[in-house]
């Protein structure tokens, strides 16, 4: 026992000392040994390991890689949906948000963070006990996938925390760190040489590397790509810990995290602009991609006040850099259609190098875009491309050099697919293929059915879906459901294993909830936000089938022309009938049916300063389920404003109108 015990304090001394060197390398960038003496360190601690198996642990040093190959990855649900930011594309855009984030909160003055937009992937790391537990990719913003193993194998990331740092930080030892996975530029590189001398494709660009990498089945291969974590947020129990951003991203220095240095504290939009514009200058210098700026609200108290919107939160803003462009030739002009039968001019370009990625296809959106530019067939044209964006026809380039095309295009008169005549309703800038079987919409309407947001069958992608509908074994949605492995082993390029894991998905989907399927549908107008209100106002896909208009639009946010359209899909006997043999396939065709009294119906709130006892949201559902209704700003036509503390122009605003103003009690007691 005593020389186990002397093992294990030499095995604890070592680790410390390679974590303390890690820490300097990977997050520093100022390390003070050598990789050889690292490297011997490393040596000693496998040896002892070795000769004591007992005494090895999950955070070791030496378990950052290795294990068996995986089979696939385990779906995981995030603690807080990990959702997108809205973008902002120039000054008057910024300023318009923050004219917003004044006239929601009340205040005149508001202390932002300013970020730099790191071009990588999110991801979510959780830890128990000082120990990491998992990480989790952002997936669909709700539940996304299990890649410890990998995480394990970036240098940045902590395996641990040892208990003094949490202390000195004033952490707890069960949090959460959300940041951004990257590849650095110099690694980006060596990959892609590397790629070339085995005679393999290249990665387009460093976020598609990174994604590939962090999903490989193999952590040895991930390890060997030199990934890089930045941190952004830390949460406890799925909430923010700190008053203040800047000071969580402070903490997460603190105990160990890599927390990007180009950050700033400012207090007004002077500021932002101005830091804004300085890393434009430097963009090109920095070792990594960044395609913009993320500006935060500062308070967090601010941040729940101003909450979020069905994908993202108001108190942030994400300024996306002018895109990268090219010049190149127009040559020719191509009508793609839809899943809801819009059809959309797209160009075929000259193929030219863009921001690392090779374009030879840019949208035109729609007729008057292109009667905008003037372009014709044969021009030379400046593309445009930035970050996920589509590239897109930004100019006609007019000059001696670049000579103009000819050929003027026009809108087909029949859809380029099945051939129906196409129409233009009055008013609408689209022209559509209303034939509900044409060959294209179909194969849209499954790759929508089937997307990571909707039913999230993975591997259902464009090559598969593009073969199901050919060779005629899905001719709508609900066929999905009757596939074989046989089905599917006929297919190119198909083995048992591709062709079961696809069964495996299909099957899984049928758990996901009612919201999920109304919006697989694909109505117009109903997107993820609205297919939720429904599933909760109806609770059921018989009782949103048979709902008459003026029910419709009694949810909330389902006004006259998204009634419209949802009775229209429903009066289709052929959706219908849909409808019908997806309910026989298994889906969820029953939810949780939002229940709301009627204790406050026709009364409107406004909530202001920083509560107490409940967070904003828990607020604003309390009201809402009691029938009534909460809005952003103060008017004649509010009946209460609930003020926390630090209320600002809105309790004043309240007082000039005269409106009832009532504490957090006070609406406890009006709930009963």
């Amino acid at each position: 026992m005593p020389a186990l015990r002397d093992a294990g304090r030499k095995i604890e001394s070592l680790r410390d000392k390679i974590r303390h060197h890690e820490h300097l390398y990977y997050v520093l960038d100022s390390p003070e040994i050598s990789d050889a003496e690292f490297d011997g360190l490393m040596r000693q601690l496998k040896e002892l390991e070795s000769e004591h198996p007992a005494l090895v642990t999950p955070d070791s040093p030496t378990q950052r890689v290795g294990g068996k190959p995986r089979e696939g990855f385990v779906k995981v649900r995030h603690s807080t949906p990990m959702l997108s930011l809205d973008n902002t594309y120039n000054e008057e855009e910024l300023r318009d948000w923050e004219r917003r984030v004044h006239e929601l909160t009340g205040r005149s003055e508001v202390d932002y963070v300013c970020e730099l937009k790191l071009d990588g992937m999110s991801l979510a790391l959780v830890y128990e006990n000082g120990r990491l537990a998992r990480g989790v990719t952002r997936g669909d913003g709700t539940v996304g996938e299990d890649v410890t193993l990998n995480v394990r194998t970036v240098r940045s990331v902590p395996l641990s925390i040892a208990k003094e740092r949490l202390k000195k930080a004033g952490i707890p030892a069960d949090f959460e760190v959300r940041g951004e996975l990257l590849i650095p530029l110099s690694s980006f590189r060596n990959m892609n040489q590397e790629r070339v001398s085995k005679g393999l494709s290249l990665f387009a660009n460093p976020r598609n590397a990174t994604a590939g990498t962090v999903r490989q089945l193999e952590s040895r291969v991930t390890a060997e790509r030199r990934l890089d974590y930045f941190s952004y947020m830390l949460l406890v129990n799925g909430r923010t810990f700190f008053d203040r951003h800047a000071k969580s991203l402070d903490a997460l220095e603190t105990i160990g995290f890599k927390v990007n240095q180009a950050r700033k504290l400012v207090h007004s939009m002077d500021e932002v602009w101005n830091f804004i514009q300085e890393w434009e200058g430097k963009r090109e210098s920095l070792p990594y991609e960044i395609d913009g700026i993320v500006v935060k609200v500062d308070r967090i108290a601010l941040q729940d006040e101003l909450g979020f919107t069905g994908k993202a939160p108001r108190w942030a803003i994400a300024y996306k850099y002018a895109a990268r462009a090219g010049i190149t030739k127009l040559e020719d002009i191509r009508v793609q259609v839809g899943r809801t039968g819009k059809l959309t001019p797209v160009a075929m370009l000259a193929p030219v190098l863009i921001g690392g990625t090779t374009v030879r296809n840019a949208t035109l959106h729609n007729m008057d875009e292109i009667e905008r530019l003037g372009v014709k067939i044969g021009d030379w044209v400046q593309v445009e491309r930035g970050g996920d964006v589509i590239p897109k026809i930004a100019k006609v380039i007019d000059d001696q050099e670049h000579p103009h095309g000819t050929r003027e295009f026009v809108m087909p008169e029949t859809c380029p697919v099945c051939g129906t005549k196409i129409v233009r309703t009055e008013g609408e800038v689209d022209y559509r293929c209303v034939n509900a079987n044409c060959p294209a919409k179909l194969r849209e309407t499954i790759l929508h059915f089937a997307s990571r947001g909707v039913m999230n069958i993975d591997g259902m992608g464009d090559a598969l879906v593009t073969q199901l509908t050919e060779r005629g074994l899905v001719k709508n949605v609900a066929d999905i459901y009757k596939l074989t492995k046989d089905d599917l082993l006929s297919l190119e390029r198909m083995g048992d294993k591709s062709a079961q894991n696809i069964l495996d998905e299909v099957e899984a989907s049928k758990q996901l909830p009612l919201e999920r399927v109304i919006y697989g549908l694909g109505i117009r107008f109903v997107g993820a936000r609205t297919a939720q209100f429904l599933a909760e106002h109806f609770g059921s896909m018989e009782a949103l089938e048979r709902a008459s208009l003026e029910e419709l639009q009694n949810v909330n946010e389902v006004g006259p022309r998204i009634a419209e359209s949802i009775a229209e899909f429903f009066s289709i006997a052929a959706n219908r009938k849909l409808v019908e043999r997806l309910g026989a396939a298994g889906l969820a065709f029953k939810g949780q049916k939002k229940e709301r009294d009627t204790k406050f119906a026709g009364k409107t709130f406004v909530l202001t300063g920083t509560l107490a006892k409940y967070t904003r949201d828990q607020a604003k559902k309390m009201i809402e389920d009691a029938g009534g209704r909460v809005s952003g700003s103060v008017s004649k036509k509010t009946d209460y404003v609930v003020a926390g503390a630090d209320a600002g122009s809105k309790l004043d605003k309240a007082k000039d109108l005269a409106v009832t103003v009532i504490d957090e009690d006070e609406l406890d007691k009006l709930l009963g």
